[in-house]
């Protein structure tokens, strides 16, 4: 009883003792902070409705800002002008008495992502309270670090402008042609072709659009026995192996694969006269996911995560553009059309095929590059539960390494009746050469003495 009350009475006098504290205290943010904010701007994607290739973008330029930000206050971390196409070197901040990198990378981040989605009301309030907070603690620290992040967002936004994606958006829609094996729109929305001239966006780190650009894709040809029919048929027999026996273990975990990897943003469901939409991450939000994961894994401190974060996010929308580039050149129709039309008119996919044409499939390059560079940051045998669908309603799945998830990521396509194996297995190819090249041409942790002698 007296060990009771004598911890009554040391914690009351902790609180009167903290009540009585008198001027600034320190602004304490970690990890998690940056993990709650890209959340957020996951969950009004999501919202928005942002199509895969520019919800990449979202990502890349909100990390980056958050990035340049960050490393004013930690000279651990390397500039990005000079290692990614067009940036300008970032505004110093220089005294950094009564600066908190950590505000100013937040303040960044928060700032460029309210630039680039629709509902900046979901951000703001979000961003307010936090900001709230932090200034009430200590005004002098967060009026410097929060004017500094601001003006490294308008530096990335001044960069941002002139990445073409305005441009872009004035361009005609993409006209489909009436030929064989070219791309049409699928149901059951029939949509047109989304971001057909994504091609023309300036890239982070790859040259040229075009770069990684793939071999070919099988010659179209119906003729049995050609690798185009092959190829098509056994599309259709998978789709029916999980269709009609999906009471197999195989046929089960087919089924699992292909809906865990969905991400599709906008599933069109109709009932009666009436349509409405299922919305999900993207493939690039799935892998974002998993850039958290890792971060919490590996124990990366604050630093560490918005690093991981930005060079996963360039690779990915790197990988975007070198693979809508492809799409649009090989124009390929996709296995739903050429099924019902040929085979089986009643037959539909797992998955609902998304609008836009076929080869090479944007699951397996994006999964390539970002597996690449998730594998550079934390290891080649980094093993992690996938909790990412859980949302979604879908069980966590278990991944002895990136790479490993980035395969089952690629012949989830199949599995989903949307893509032929050409392009998994090609776009699977193309992503981990771009991933490479990412890695091998952008450096932002300094390395030390040693490990430049190691190395």
């Amino acid at each position: 009883m007296k060990l009771k009350k004598t911890c009554i009475y040391t914690g009351a006098l902790f609180f009167f003792l903290a009540s009585c504290v008198k001027g600034p205290r320190p602004i304490v943010i970690t990890a998690e902070d940056y993990h709650a904010a890209v959340d957020k701007v996951t969950s009004i994607q999501i919202h928005d409705i942002f199509s895969p290739p520019v919800a990449s973008r979202i990502y890349a330029y909100s990390n980056i800002a958050a990035y340049e930000a960050m490393r004013q206050g930690h000279d651990g971390y390397l500039p990005l002008e000079g290692q990614v196409n067009g940036y300008q070197g970032t505004p110093t901040v220089g005294d950094t008495t009564n600066f908190n990198n950590r505000v100013a990378a937040l303040t960044a981040y928060y700032e460029i992502a309210k630039s680039l989605i629709f509902s900046e009301d979901r951000i703001t309030t979000y961003r307010d309270s936090l900001f709230n907070s932090w200034e009430g603690l200590n005004p002098e620290t967060f009026k410097k670090s929060h004017d500094y992040g601001m003006a490294v967002a308008e530096n990335v936004k001044q960069w941002m402008s002139k990445d073409n994606y305005a441009q872009t958006r004035t361009m005609p829609k993409f006209t489909v042609k009436e030929e064989e094996g070219r791309w049409q729109p699928t149901p059951p929305a029939y949509m047109d072709g989304i971001e057909p001239h994504w091609s023309k966006i300036r890239p982070f780190v790859i040259k040229t659009a075009d770069q990684f650009k793939p071999i070919p894709p099988p010659a179209y040809s119906m003729d049995e026995g050609s690798r185009f029919h092959q190829e098509l048929m056994e599309v259709y027999d998978t789709g029916v192996e999980i269709h009609e026996n999906n009471a197999t273990p195989e046929a089960k975990e087919k089924l699992q694969i292909a809906q865990f990897w969905d991400c599709n943003p906008y599933v069109s469901t109709n009932k009666g006269h009436l349509m409405f939409a299922t919305k999900k991450i993207t493939p690039g939000g799935h892998w974002i996911g998993i850039t958290k994961i890792a971060c919490r894994k590996s124990h990366a401190d604050f630093e560490k995560t918005i690093a991981a974060y930005t060079q996963t996010s360039m690779a990915i929308a790197d990988g975007f553009i070198s693979c809508w580039d492809e799409k649009y050149r090989s124009n390929l129709i996709r296995p739903e059309t050429l099924i019902n039309k040929y085979i089986d008119d009643s037959w539909q996919p797992v998955l609902q095929t998304p609008p836009f044409p076929e080869y090479t499939s944007g699951h397996s390059v994006v999964s390539g590059a970002a597996g690449i560079s998730l594998t550079d940051i934390f290891g080649d045998d980094f093993s992690f539960d996938d909790d990412t669908e859980i949302p979604y309603g879908l069980p966590m799945r278990k991944f002895k390494s990136f790479n490993d998830a980035s395969a089952e990521a690629a012949i989830s396509r199949m599995y989903g009746g949307i893509h032929y194996r050409a392009a998994i297995e090609v776009g699977l190819k193309q992503g981990r050469a771009l991933g490479n090249y990412v890695v091998n041409n952008v450096q932002l942790i300094k390395k030390d003495e040693e490990q430049v002698a190691h190395n």
